[in-house]
């Protein structure tokens, strides 16, 4: 069993930067990749960015060059390094882990994340 808490939501401002995380417990070893997604209000959730346990990284064009997945292996800890933040960036941000081809199927409480105006 894996369990998976986020952390590092806040209040941001168009242009600031926030770094969320990912920290897992239990059967750590068995992750072979994290994911970080997010869900916006009345929008479908997304997937992000990707890092394997082989520290292969992986981002959707929408956060590309914006967005950093970095893992920390000492604290078990997936970041997302969020810069230049934009309207369309305030959701709510979720993590999810991988076992050998197959992702967890459950989510956590996310992380939210506001646009300030």
């Amino acid at each position: 069993q894996v369990q998976l808490a986020e952390s590092g939501g806040a209040l941001v401002q168009p242009g600031g930067s926030l770094r969320l995380a990912c920290a897992a417990s239990g059967s750590v070893s068995s992750i072979s990749a994290t994911g970080w997604y997010r869900q916006a209000p009345g929008k479908q959730r997304e997937l992000l960015a990707i890092i394997t346990s082989g520290g292969h990284t992986s981002y959707v064009d929408l956060v590309k060059g914006r967005f950093t997945i970095s893992r920390d292996e000492s604290k078990n800890t997936v970041y997302l390094q969020m810069n230049d933040l934009m309207p369309g960036d305030p959701a709510v941000y979720y993590c999810k882990y991988r076992i050998g081809a197959t992702w967890s199927g459950s989510w956590g409480r996310g992380n939210q994340v506001t646009g300030s105006s």
